[in-house]
């Protein structure tokens, strides 16, 4: 089995196969850069695929490019009349600069009763609770109750073009028999009122990934120059990134905010869905911007010397909107900034909402409940996007459920994508018993 470093430091015996092998995983730099820029994910798709051979699958790996790998492998159910459910997770994870952090961010760190590195929530995490899942079901010499087909994509932190929309493109049979799946960014607690309840992912953003591109005069730095493509260029990133974009509510955060409103003893009609969103506590961080679209500058690029004014300059945006609203937004974007910048559209992929209802919502509801009675099950918009895009267009309904346990004062968004991102050893053992009782059951 490949080794991705050396684990002396930790007192293995004391840490639960789902933490041991979420460090392992953390400890292959998987960064994903974008546009195509990337360390291979191939070590850590044969880190996983070896586990699963381990019970008996037969996982096939499969290469977008070279080094971009994916792993699939379908685990045979009970009940054969039952649609197959994709239980799924990524293996890339966005960069970290080590300056930043208090700890290696590829490490696989344990300390204060926590496992830290980057992707420890987003989301190795969740591919160690599925394989630790599985372990428990197949190694008991039992069965889920339907086929599942398990999948660990590449570059979803891209887009997955040479991931989840590479292997729906070109191995759609993978995928044959199943109608729903579940992933990341749901089933995990946040405190409501003082009332611990949990968010299940329904629905997320479109996505719309642009670049901005000002062109102007090249020319000395001394000089007196009006057509200055960075200037033009920093007018429209600040028109984008300051527009406050109004709220506009879904089916899913209608009842999101109907529910929170209803544990807080609120009236809705009074008590407006910003403030409803920021009742939830750290938890806001995702659900304020599930209420409206968001235009986040993300990256700048211009010039190449002090005392030389560049004829170009470029910005990445980050667009996010509400399902089906695309076109308007980028429309309005083009207004926003202006005749003379050139918006170019970089990736785009679909927003997503499915009600808050049916055979695998109610499975997921009670499973819950088993584990943390009385805990209320709220749906959620996620901002962010998903490889359930990719398999939506084989349609495949996707939800986000890594169920996660967590502390009542932990900010759990800002682990995605952020500094020091971590999560709590309990709440990966959590996580792995949610997981088996579902899958064995539903």
């Amino acid at each position: 089995m490949a080794q991705p470093g050396d684990s002396s430091a930790d007192n293995i015996s004391e840490l639960d196969a789902t933490a041991v092998i979420a460090r392992d995983l953390i400890r292959f730099d998987t960064s994903n850069y974008g546009e195509g820029k990337a360390n291979s994910e191939t070590e850590a798709a044969e880190y996983v695929a070896e586990h699963l051979r381990a019970l008996g699958l037969k996982p096939e790996l499969f290469d977008a490019d070279p080094g971009r790998t994916s792993v699939v492998a379908r685990v045979k159910g009970r009940n054969a009349d039952k649609p197959a459910l994709v239980v799924h997770g990524h293996l890339d994870v966005v960069p970290a600069d080590p300056a930043n952090w208090s700890v290696d961010p590829f490490g696989g760190v344990i300390k204060d009763g926590m496992l830290w590195g980057r992707g420890a929530v987003d989301m190795k995490n969740m591919d160690a609770m599925i394989i630790t899942a599985l372990q428990d079901i197949l190694g008991e010499g039992q069965q889920p109750e339907r086929d599942l087909v398990v999948a660990f994509f590449a570059d979803e932190e891209a887009g997955g073009v040479q991931g989840s929309h590479h292997l729906v493109k070109n191995h759609p049979e993978l995928f044959a028999g199943a109608t729903e799946a579940i992933s990341e960014v749901g089933g995990y607690s946040v405190m409501i009122g003082g009332k611990r309840s949990y968010l299940l992912q329904t629905g997320e953003k479109a996505l719309l990934w642009v670049k901005l591109v000002a062109r102007g005069q090249a020319a000395h730095g001394s000089r007196l120059i009006h057509n200055n493509a960075i200037t033009k260029l920093a007018e429209a990133v600040a028109t984008l990134g300051r527009r406050d974009w109004p709220i506009k509510l879904t089916g899913t955060t209608t009842h999101m905010l109907a529910e929170i409103a209803r544990i807080l003893d609120a009236d809705p009609q009074r008590v407006g869905p910003d403030e409803l969103a920021l009742a939830t506590g750290s938890a806001s961080g995702f659900l304020l911007a599930s209420l409206r679209t968001t235009t986040n500058p993300t990256l700048l690029q211009a010039g190449y010397k002090h005392n030389v004014i560049p004829d170009t300059a470029e910005a990445l945006i980050d667009i996010r909107t509400l399902p089906g609203e695309e076109e308007a937004v980028l429309a309005e974007v083009r207004e926003l900034v202006g005749p003379d910048i050139e918006v170019v559209v970089m990736h785009r992929d679909i927003g997503l909402e499915t009600p808050f209802g049916g055979s695998l919502v109610d499975a997921v509801t009670s499973t819950l409940q088993l584990h943390d009675p009385g805990a209320p099950v709220l749906p959620y918009l996620l901002s962010g996007g998903t490889d359930n895009k990719a398999l939506s267009l084989l349609g495949i309904t996707g939800y986000g459920f890594a169920p996660l346990r967590l502390p009542e004062d932990m900010d759990f968004p800002a682990m995605f994508h952020g500094v020091d991102e971590r999560v709590p050893l309990d709440a990966l053992v959590f996580g792995r018993q949610v997981l088996r009782d579902l899958l064995t059951n539903y």
